[in-house]
């Protein structure tokens, strides 16, 4: 399959992007005043786990599109090379 120049720098785009939303995410998560991701003893909580997973799932999945993204743009740089 070739992936189009416009369709590559959109996956890679979206890999990068993920990964600055769920980075921040995580961050602001971290340190949670409200009581929702820690509990008074300072403990995680089921939101804090659930949410964590979701951040985690999201980095692998914006790190594959991301790569495919990437290997895209390198195949196209590379054929017009030829």
């Amino acid at each position: 399959m070739k992936l189009s120049r416009p369709v590559s720098w959109f996956l890679l785009a979206f890999g990068v992007w993920s990964w600055f939303i769920w980075v921040s995410f995580v961050r602001n998560l971290w340190k949670n005043g409200s009581g929702l991701a820690f509990d008074a003893a300072g403990e995680p909580t089921a939101y804090f786990w659930v949410h964590l997973l979701l951040a985690v799932s999201s980095f692998l999945l914006g790190t594959a599109v991301g790569v495919i993204g990437l290997r895209g743009l390198l195949a196209l740089r590379r054929e017009s090379r030829r």
